[in-house]
């Protein structure tokens, strides 16, 4: 099992914290982590990359001109 020390909100200091067995197949490299005082759960996300898109110029919508009455 892999040990890491970190900030642990329940036991309120640094704690050492290791990799459950893991049933999904990550091995050392699982997300999850537990602390070994208190047994809090831990799940570490990395970068998330979301793709964007841009509508199409005849979808968007032009914006509305207004003059003064």
């Amino acid at each position: 099992m892999s040990h890491r020390e970190l900030y642990c909100d329940v036991c309120e200091g640094v704690a050492p914290f290791e990799v459950p067995p893991c049933v999904d197949g990550h091995g050392t490299d699982c997300p999850e982590l537990i602390c070994t005082g208190c047994g809090a759960a831990v799940v570490l996300v990395t970068a998330i990359t979301v793709p964007v898109t841009q509508l199409a110029d005849r979808r968007r919508r032009q914006p509305t001109r207004r003059h003064a009455a």
